[in-house]
């Protein structure tokens, strides 16, 4: 069975239509890479599959469950839990108190576990969120979102507007989460980086899927021609 299943899903902002019958499925401790140029409709999808943003068609099934209907707070108590764009934390709240909070879930992902895989959270723990650092913001709500014991992470724009260290430093924590099994849908703008970080590639334009397939199998090449719509005709 598959873990996560989308099927033709549709959405819309206004008038505007910013998915066209987007379907994928993903395997247990699949890692998929999403990637495509703003506005293509990555964000959405995002939202659309934590239950922020309301599909207009379509459906949307967790382990053979259908969450569709599902609002946000309940998909993460399934085990949805997403890293959003802008990280959006607390900035009143210390680091310790961000990660306490979100525990709602058991499973392999404790207080103890989150902090082994991501040590720079260790001397900051009684930081307010709002002194922090981009990158440092960064590991505090992927540390969030995995206290929740996700099922699936979603992981919203994971370098955008830090500084080459601070990615370098949020990467480090990838090959953990892949080595505990945890199953990832990862939106990033650095193809390099994507295409390192995941198992299967999934391009999208104007909130079409347009290339996907297996991250070894699919050239850097293909990929940048799908990003910029070049072999549109072919797709």
């Amino acid at each position: 069975m598959n873990l996560l299943e989308v099927k033709s899903l549709r959405a819309r902002h206004g008038l505007l239509t910013a998915l066209h019958d987007v379907s994928f499925a993903m395997e247990k401790g699949d890692v998929l890479a999403i990637v495509g140029a703003n506005g293509a409709g990555k964000t959405t999808l995002m939202r659309c599959i934590a239950g922020a943003h309301r599909p207009a068609a379509g459906g949307i099934a967790l382990a053979g469950e259908d969450v569709t209907a599902l609002p946000a707070h309940k998909r993460v108590r399934r085990g949805i839990a997403l890293v959003p764009e802008g990280r959006r934390l607390f900035p009143g709240m210390t680091v310790k108190d961000t990660l306490l909070l979100a525990a709602c879930r058991k499973g392999q992902w404790n207080f103890d576990a989150v902090l082994e895989t991501l040590p720079q959270l260790r001397p900051l723990l009684n930081r307010k969120t709002g002194h922090l650092s981009g990158g440092q913001q960064q590991a505090v709500a992927i540390g969030r979102a995995l206290m929740t014991n996700p099922e699936l992470l979603l992981l919203d724009e994971l370098s955008l507007g830090l500084s080459p260290v601070a990615v370098e430093g949020v990467y480090d924590a990838m090959p953990k989460l892949k080595a505990a099994g945890t199953t990832i849908i990862l939106v990033e703008q650095d193809l390099r980086r994507a295409m390192a970080a995941a198992t299967h590639v999934m391009c999208m334009l104007e909130g079409r899927v347009v290339l996907s397939g297996g991250a070894g199998e699919l050239t850097r090449e293909a990929v940048m021609d799908a990003y910029f719509g070049l072999n549109r005709e072919a797709a």
